[in-house]
């Protein structure tokens, strides 16, 4: 059965499946990975333009381990879930102190590279390297759940385990690294979550959801929960230029190593400035609030925009805190509600006594 089921899926793969994607090109365990781990809970067509951007500027492990970790984000801005990122650029390190800057080729090794678990690991060997290693992501979970009726949800320990066990079950020795793209298409492409192609499916017969015509209920979906709501106050700082004021997030949480407008509480925008920063400032015009969804809560930010009369040097100390000017970008990591919230400013005022030192 399993047999029957990698021939029936390689025979679609040669003639229906994805076999000009960027990485698919000069295939490397290098550009397997960075591809890898970008398609993480994104989708193959968002991908791809951070692709060719990402590894035209760092073509190698050597290029991404010594680039500065702003110049990273700013390449993943927009793509989300930044942890993703800042991982990527601690592995190439660790790949370099650990393994002479070659991509290890043994499970264990990658495995235990930052941001890289089992399944991810399994992929970039088998379709870097040909290794026999089976792979469970979010695509294969939903062929395999209804192709064998598994209605549990996914992310209990159980139904995890019986999903792997078929995933290695049906991962053949033959042709690994065709298979693993064949079953990651098949998932992406045509038993998709919401209208599956199944009269295109090549490996329909003896699939349980069809046959029962419950398509949705595979996999079974992960128990409700109400995502809690979060509220922020940040202050939009312009001075005269049109520049914002942002400051460096801490390396870890929400938006880590990326620059945002400063959170204040609901202390005066202007009292705030002035005790913080040492910059006065005057109230600017409404900003509308702004929505953001995190996987595990809900973020609404009330915008508080205010002008610049007087900044001094202290301000700009210490690498915490920046200028950013959206007519001149400077190549900066910026959390996607930044560019939200640009959107909103009126163009700058001059105002007097403006000052620009250290800009």
């Amino acid at each position: 059965m399993a047999e029957s089921f990698a021939r029936a899926l390689l025979k679609w793969y040669d003639a229906s499946g994805r076999h000009a994607l960027p990485w698919q090109a000069h295939r490397t365990p290098y550009r397997v990975w960075v591809s890898e781990v970008m398609l993480q809970q994104t989708q193959v067509a968002t991908v791809i333009p951070y692709f060719e951007r990402f590894t035209t500027r760092f073509p190698e492990v050597a290029s991404l381990a010594e680039a500065p970790e702003d110049e990273v984000l700013h390449l993943w801005s927009g793509l989300g879930y930044y942890a993703r990122a800042r991982n990527l650029r601690r592995a190439a390190q660790q790949i370099v102190a650990e393994h002479g800057g070659r991509f290890p080729a043994e499970f264990e090794a990658v495995a235990a590279l930052p941001g890289v678990g089992r399944s991810t690991a399994g992929a970039i060997l088998a379709l870097a390297c040909g290794q026999h290693h089976a792979i469970l992501d979010g695509n294969v979970k939903r062929v395999l759940a209804r192709r064998h009726g598994v209605a549990a949800w996914p992310g209990e320990a159980a139904t995890a385990r019986r999903l792997w066990s078929l995933a290695e079950a049906h991962t053949p020795h033959e042709r690994v690294g065709d298979y693993t793209q064949a079953i990651m298409d098949l998932g992406a492409t045509v038993c998709r979550k919401s209208r599956p192609a199944c009269d295109a499916c090549p490996v329909a017969a003896g699939c349980v959801a069809r046959g029962s015509g419950r398509q949705a209920a595979f996999p079974g979906r992960r128990p409700p929960r109400a995502r809690p709501l979060r509220t922020a106050r940040m202050l939009v700082l312009q001075d005269a230029d049109g520049a914002i004021l942002l400051e460096r997030r801490p390396g870890h949480g929400v938006w880590g190593g990326l620059w945002c407008p400063p959170e204040i509480g609901a202390e005066p925008a202007g009292e705030w400035s002035r005790r913080e920063l040492g910059i006065a400032s005057v109230p600017g015009g409404p900003l509308g609030a702004v929505r953001h969804g995190f996987t595990h809560f809900e973020l609404a930010i009330e915008p508080v925009h205010a002008r610049v009369v007087a900044v001094p040097p202290r301000a700009m100390e210490g690498g915490r805190w920046v200028w950013y000017n959206p007519r001149s970008p400077a190549r900066l990591g910026l959390a996607a509600v930044v560019s939200r919230l640009l959107a909103q400013l009126p163009p700058p005022v001059p105002l007097p006594d403006v000052t620009r030192e250290n800009r």
